[in-house]
């Protein structure tokens, strides 16, 4: 197995556990709805007619699909873990028999397109990288990247938006889909750890999976979701947002979004800019911490030079990222439908 496929498999290990939803779906919410107010008359006439969904309820969709179960005959069901009942708290919009059914549907055709461990769909494969800190960008050949990506699908949807088929491997049916993909993967390119990732070696310095020996399976942190804070794990943490953000851009969020640099360039390079710029945020996340921890346990501990700045820090970061998420997934749809 290759070393994409490695951390691959071992993140999708992660994500089967219900660990790694990207903002969780406020911060979701918190994106489309800033995307909402930035809209253009034209884009925002489409999305109404294509979508029949605000941004900000649309945002959560591709995490409600993980509800999606492969049935031992074969069929895909929709059945939320009952065991996690949040999980199905951004869903209800989406649980009408059409919706379930399209839900269904898109997780049946990209469940096997890609290596991924048995019994979990691609599809959940295509919400993060895992590009090293190491790095001052995104490059689709280092590690924890590959052809179904976050990068990639996001390119993928833009290219049904401009009536192109979608690129191996994906599968999307049409342009309600892709718009439902970009709410939500745009957001993900914007939550630090889900573009930059630290790999670390026994004794818990940091290495570079694409120099020197390379990757050690049983190092992986899995996006941070094997690194404890001793509550629960930092990927975990870094998806959660302040209860006081809500689950709506409120005007100050809109003004920072409003102030966010267009990205320029074909916008079939947009993607890879923004998972560029991520990494380089991922940067701080990262910055002040230091590991330790049992490998045989499967498991790192994290430590803080000063927590409680830390915190401090980090929520200032998550406000900065999802005011440029919601900024850039507008500009992409007034880009497509000016």
């Amino acid at each position: 197995m290759s070393l994409r496929l490695i951390c691959c498999a071992l993140l999708s290990l992660l994500v089967a556990t219900g660990s790694a939803f990207a903002w969780g779906h406020e911060g979701h919410e918190v994106v489309g709805s800033a995307a909402d107010q930035l809209l253009g008359a034209h884009a925002k006439q489409k999305v109404a007619q294509i979508l029949g969904f605000e941004l900000r309820v649309a945002g959560p969709w591709a995490d409600c699909v993980r509800g999606v179960v492969r049935e031992p005959d074969g069929t895909f069901k929709y059945a939320p873990d009952p065991h996690h009942p949040e999980y199905r708290i951004p869903c209800t919009s989406f649980e009408t028999p059409a919706e379930t059914a399209r839900m269904e549907d898109y997780a049946g055709r990209n469940w096997t397109n890609c290596t991924y461990l048995p019994g979990r769909g691609c599809h959940e494969a295509y919400h993060f990288d895992d590009v090293a800190i190491q790095h001052d960008h995104y490059d689709r050949t280092y590690a924890g990247t590959n052809d179904h990506d976050v990068v990639s699908v996001i390119n993928a949807a833009i290219a049904v938006l401009k009536d192109k088929p979608a690129p191996a491997p994906f599968s999307i049916k049409d342009k309600k889909e892709a718009l439902f993909l970009l709410a939500h993967f745009v957001g993900d390119t914007h939550q630090p750890l889900h573009v930059g990732a630290v790999y670390l070696d026994l004794t818990g310095t940091l290495v570079n999976p694409d120099s020197g020996p390379g990757l050690d399976p049983k190092t992986e942190t899995a996006g941070g979701n094997k690194i404890s804070d001793g509550h629960t794990n930092f990927h975990s943490e870094w998806d959660a947002i302040p209860a006081e953000f809500g689950r709506s851009a409120d005007p100050a969020m809109v003004q920072m979004a409003k102030a966010v640099p267009p990205t320029t360039g074909p916008i079939e390079t947009w993607a890879a800019a923004w998972a560029t710029d991520t990494v380089m945020v991922s940067h701080a996340a990262f910055s002040g911490v230091a590991f330790s921890g049992d490998v045989a346990l499967g498991h790192w501990l994290i430590h803080f030079e000063d927590r409680q700045q830390y915190m401090t820090d980090e929520k200032k970061l998550k406000r900065q990222q999802l005011a440029k998420a919601g900024a850039r997934l507008a500009q992409l749809l007034n880009a497509i439908w000016p």
